[in-house]
């Protein structure tokens, strides 16, 4: 029920992104839509109005390179990660790179060539105890599911989900400025509940228990960037929150980085050097370990 509610409110989203292009297609460049103090209650009232009545269908069959930044901070505990991805092709291949910016021997690669019955992950030297091979291969079950079960797009479903919770529980969206080449910058208020709530990072219960009903309802500042088709090409969420003694930093930062090409997706990995994981219990026994690795 989650994976459909994060593709219903995706949908909406980006439906509402290309309204407010619409609506706003003869505004001043480099001005606000509309000026003033009436910025914030046309921008909600645009995106209330939209999410009510728009479909929850998103396919993922366009051609993208992007890039993510995650870095996130609960007191002197950190997350800092970058996911570089590639979608090509129609049926599409599929490469997410997954890199610690802590340590330069912590990563997972996934690759899911075009129309392959099965997807291979790359180990980085901080897994090579979970398979004697550098790659490993599972079966590819993820052919009817939305483009938000992506490695590469997930985060941005998430994060949009979280502008939808905030506006639903009325935090305003704040203005909505044109530019002069046609696109147009949105500037949202999500709350850390919102954040938590989608699980743009999940953080452990550990931390969950510490993180306040009051810090919860502090906002960070959301940016949003659409291009003059409406295209969503890049989100931010940034801010340090406090209370209870403790301190929550959030930097997440997604992009598009230029055109996908053949040149960005690896060879298919030799046999010889592929560990398989042929069964659903396979797979989850790997995915167990990796979990007891990433927890030490």
């Amino acid at each position: 029920m989650h994976a459909v509610r994060v593709k219903t409110r995706l949908a909406a989203l980006l439906s509402c992104a290309c309204l407010l292009v619409t609506a706003c297609g003869s505004a001043k460049a480099g001005t606000a839509v509309p000026n003033g103090e009436d910025a914030a209650a046309y921008v909600s009232a645009k995106f209330a109005k939209t999410l009510k009545s728009l479909s929850d269908q998103f396919g993922g069959i366009e051609d993208r390179k992007s890039v993510l930044d995650t870095f996130a901070r609960f007191d002197d505990k950190k997350i800092n990660s970058t996911v570089t991805a590639v979608q090509l092709g129609r049926p599409p291949a599929r490469l997410a790179k997954n890199h610690s910016n802590r340590d330069s021997n912590e990563y997972l690669d996934t690759y899911h060539p075009a129309n392959s019955p099965v997807e291979y992950m790359l180990l980085g030297p901080v897994y090579a105890s979970l398979a004697p091979t550098h790659w490993v291969s599972m079966p590819y079950t993820a052919g009817d599911l939305s483009e938000c079960f992506w490695a590469g797009a997930q985060e941005v479903c998430k994060m949009l989900g979280a502008v939808s919770d905030s506006i639903d529980q009325g935090r305003a969206a704040k203005s909505a400025n044109s530019k002069a080449d046609g696109s147009l910058e949105l500037i949202a208020d999500v709350t850390l509940g919102a954040f938590i709530d989608n699980r743009v990072v999940v953080f452990p219960n550990s931390i969950l228990s510490q993180i306040t009903a009051e810090m919860k309802a502090q906002a960070l500042r959301t940016r949003i960037e659409l291009d003059p088709k409406g295209r969503l090409t890049e989100i931010e969420m940034t801010g340090t929150i406090s209370g209870g003694g403790h301190e929550v930093e959030i930097k997440e930062h997604y992009r598009l980085d230029g055109t996908a090409s053949q040149n960005d997706l690896p060879k298919v990995p030799d046999p010889a050097d592929v560990t398989v994981l042929p069964d659903s219990a396979a797979v989850s026994d790997f995915y167990a370990r990796m979990g007891e690795i990433q927890n030490r």
